[in-house]
């Protein structure tokens, strides 16, 4: 389980501040999805495992080949894991990856009938897939809210004082504690898309930025 939140309850100009920033994330996408590409629950849980330490892009480009050939725990059983490690060779740490996604495959086909088990403990204990991993899918999937704190929501949680947390966990905690609910299952894709694309991590762009009034940490990256 994720660690208690670490910051104080909030006082009401600051829930308004939160309010006001989700709202806008909201009007500029209200239905955010993962960039990853799948077409069911496996495809997904295996993109999200490759996607540790790899761009969404990079895995996109080895995956729409791989799932042409393996999009079900059974065909990915046929193809092996030697035959599995040419699709996936230009994603890091590949071996690994490889070794993971076809004992994931024999479990699913052995224990479940080749379905994905949409619950947090059945997930997280297969091979490869952590709570990050569980949480990006069950969130995807609209099964469970969650929030998978990343490098870039990690970063923009702090850029933005919505959490003080020191790891992943504790503001994955801050993070659930504080969003209004109706944002709760959209909240994770619109910050890391927000860190992806505006408050990068060496040049945010805060005059293109549409929370920048809302930012606390501005001042130190606007020019004047």
């Amino acid at each position: 389980m994720a660690r208690p939140a670490t910051r104080k309850p909030l006082k009401p100009a600051e829930k308004a501040r939160i309010q006001e920033l989700f709202s806008r994330f909201e009007s500029l996408e209200s239905d955010p999805r993962t960039e990853l590409a799948y077409d069911s629950p496996y495809t997904l849980v295996v993109a999200v495992a490759l996607s540790a330490q790899a761009t969404d892009v990079s895995v996109n480009k080895a995956t729409a080949k791989l799932f042409e050939v393996a999009d079900t725990p059974q065909k990915m059983l046929v193809l092996g894991e030697e035959g599995l490690k040419p699709f996936i060779s230009s994603i890091g740490l590949f071996n690994t990856k490889a070794k993971n996604v076809i004992r994931m495959a024999q479990i699913l086909v052995d224990d479940y009938g080749g379905e994905v088990p949409l619950e947090r403990e059945k997930l997280q204990a297969l091979p490869g897939v952590g709570r990050k991993t569980a949480s990006v899918v069950l969130n995807e999937l609209r099964v469970e809210p969650a929030i998978a704190v990343d490098t870039h929501v990690f970063r923009v949680s702090h850029r933005l004082a919505l959490s003080q947390g020191k790891t992943p966990d504790a503001v994955e905690a801050d993070l659930m504690a504080i969003v209004p609910e109706p944002y709760l299952t959209r909240a994770h894709h619109w910050l890391i898309l927000h860190g992806r694309y505006t408050c990068v991590a060496r040049r945010p762009k805060c005059e293109e930025c549409p929370v920048a009034d809302l930012c606390p940490s501005r001042h130190l990256f606007i020019r004047t």
